[in-house]
């Protein structure tokens, strides 16, 4: 079945983890042995080859560059200047991907839907549609680089992170807007950009909601009713985005998914992390929302994590490919697995582009 995968950072592996993502995920596996500047080194679960083999035909795919402020732990960069020449780059990488074949961007209706038409043929070697994001406005140094940046093809943006930012607190973190924050919304709303709720604190969260009116999705979030923790959605949350026709792409990160996870402890196998956590948070969404209109996948897979932070039963992404069938013995219908799968992101996407 196609897939629409509403959160991968490709970009970030191709620059800061050094991984050429045109090669097959064993080639990268192998390069990575004996490596330990990362926890997830020769534990990836992401390239193009792998996409193509689980017909994972469009991503939303990110840049990502974290201003931190001095004497603040969490990493990141030192400036907004830094952070805004690292999406330059990773915006370049993207465009590299562009012209040798392995990559499309998707921007408006028409590369839409085309490239949907090119992924039903015969295309042996088929480009891996993408929607370019940006996780966390912190390397938007004024409003002129946001528009900078949609006229290269950014086409959502999530106004936090993890701690606080210059526009919205995020993970971890509690706090307002304030005026930049607003001062942002007002542009991406004037620009149709989609908002990306994920990562706001509860505060920037419901002050978001109270003053921003155009497109908004959450591109990689879970419930709180199955973990309790920050990062997840409440109930409340939840029914706030269905109310706005929004959709939620699950994620699977083993931390979100199960309870008591302990970072770099932990392993999936010893918490029972498995495809079947993913299959909980997606039902539970639809049954809020009494339907299956509002929930589809975004994995953030090799999102700083690997196989030691992921379910068990995933070893690659292609591995996708698992889910329908589990979504059937769960009692979903044909029609309510193809709307999870990819129809939810790609008619949302078709609504808004108008």
């Amino acid at each position: 079945m196609f897939i629409f995968d509403a959160h991968l950072d490709l970009a970030m592996n191709a620059l800061e983890w050094n991984r050429d993502l045109t090669w097959t995920v064993d080639e990268i596996r192998k390069s990575e042995v004996g490596m330990t500047d990362k926890p997830d080194r020769a534990k990836n679960m992401v390239s193009l080859n792998a996409m193509r083999r689980g017909n994972i035909g469009i991503c939303v795919a990110t840049q990502i560059a974290r201003y931190v402020k001095k004497n603040r732990k969490i990493p990141g960069w030192k400036s907004p200047f830094q952070a805004w020449a690292q999406t330059q780059g990773q915006l370049a990488w993207y465009k590299e991907m562009e012209r040798i074949g392995e990559m499309a961007q998707i921007r408006d209706i028409t590369t839409l839907t085309n490239h949907l038409s090119l992924w039903e043929g015969a295309l042996e070697k088929k480009p891996i549609g993408y929607i370019l994001s940006l996780e966390g406005a912190d390397s938007i140094v004024s409003m002129d680089h946001l528009e900078k940046s949609y006229e290269a093809g950014l086409r959502a943006i999530g106004p936090a992170h993890y701690g606080p930012g210059t526009y919205a607190y995020g993970t971890d973190s509690s706090g307002s807007i304030g005026p930049k924050g607003k001062e942002l919304l007002k542009k991406i709303e004037e620009l149709r950009i989609i908002l990306d709720a994920t990562h706001l604190c509860d505060v920037s969260f419901w002050e978001t909601m109270s003053v921003y009116n155009g497109p908004v999705w959450a591109s990689h979030s879970n419930c709180r009713a199955l973990v309790n923790h920050n990062r997840q959605f409440s109930d409340e949350q939840i029914m706030e985005l269905i109310r706005r026709e929004a959709v939620i792409g699950v994620a699977l990160d083993a931390w979100m998914m199960v309870p008591n996870w302990i970072r770099g402890v932990s392993t999936p196998e010893e918490m029972g992390v498995t495809l079947h956590q993913m299959i909980n948070n997606i039902d539970h969404i639809c049954q809020l929302s009494g339907n299956s209109l509002h929930v589809g996948i975004g994995t953030d897979l090799d999102g700083a994590f690997g196989k030691e932070q992921a379910p068990s039963d995933l070893d690659t992404i292609a591995d996708l490919q698992k889910v329908p069938n589990m979504l059937a013995n769960k009692g979903y219908s044909q029609e309510d697995i193809e709307n999870i799968m990819f129809k939810n992101f790609v008619d949302f996407l078709k609504r808004v582009w108008v």
